[in-house]
């Protein structure tokens, strides 16, 4: 026989991952404001292995619209400037021998608009990842009855579900709005 809480901890799990992956996601949209995570995906070639900039250099924003990155070796400027330029952030360094430095350009409403549509999608895809898990779970309760789960276990751990479920979407709607509202203040 199947164990309900076992399998409710399982949902809530992947429920769980879900939003997660969506905090991720959203961190990495540009905001219009100066955000260290933005560099996260950047890789730099340090004595023949890529790590992330933090790993060679501090990232600090000392305003809100200035990356700081301060090289540990004044070898590595040129490969931190070379993998932010063939990065997906699109933003040009400047270097003054000490510090590199990412200005922050304000954004354009065309652009605001485009960052919120990304958003809106990134949390469509946790939705889906959040009903998927939902229905995952469902189908399993009703194998259960197949295998001696009583119809009432059944109904009321669907019931829990669809709570856990509700709890998790309000969860991404707060996430996306809060976003939302960040990329859209100018």
């Amino acid at each position: 026989m199947i164990d309900v809480k076992e399998i409710l901890g399982q949902a809530e799990e992947k429920m769980e991952e879900a939003v997660m992956y969506l905090e991720e996601a959203l961190a990495h949209i540009r905001a219009g404001k100066a955000n260290v995570k933005i560099l996260d995906g950047v890789r730099v070639d340090s004595y023949g292995s890529l790590v992330p900039i933090n790993n060679v250099a501090s990232v600090t924003t000392p305003d809100a619209r200035t990356i700081a990155i301060k090289p540990w070796d004044k070898n590595m400027f040129r490969a931190i400037e070379k993998a932010i330029m063939d990065s997906s952030v699109g933003i040009t360094p400047e270097n003054n021998g000490e510090i590199i430095r990412l200005g922050i350009p304000p954004l354009t409403e065309e652009r605001r608009k485009a960052l919120a549509k990304q958003c809106k999608g990134e949390a469509e895809q946790a939705k889906v990842s959040i009903r998927n898990s939902r229905r995952d779970i469902i189908e399993k309760l009703k194998k259960g009855i197949k295998d001696g789960l009583s119809e009432d276990l059944e109904k009321d751990a669907e019931a829990d579900l669809q709570k856990m479920h509700d709890r998790y979407i309000k969860k991404v709607d707060d996430l996306y709005a809060a976003k939302e509202k960040e990329i859209m203040t100018v």
